[in-house]
């Protein structure tokens, strides 16, 4: 392969949390599970968590790196 050629990845689908979600709305219209809406909806809520913790790691990160120079 020469160096000059870049390889693309494509996802492709659903994740996880995705399938997760849609699954526990199914069961919660099903009546199969009596869930609150709170916890039928808790992947999104964790990946947003997730997402909201790694972004303020970076921040602080950035803002003790910009104060050592």
């Amino acid at each position: 392969m020469n160096n000059n050629e870049q390889i693309k990845i494509t996802k492709v689908g659903p994740s996880l949390l995705n399938l997760l979600v849609i699954l526990f709305i199914a069961l919660k219209l099903c009546g199969v599970i009596t869930w609150s809406w709170w916890w039928v909806l808790s992947p999104i809520w964790m990946g947003l968590g997730l997402a909201a913790v790694l972004l303020t790691i970076a921040f602080v990160w950035i803002t003790l790196e910009d104060k050592k120079k």
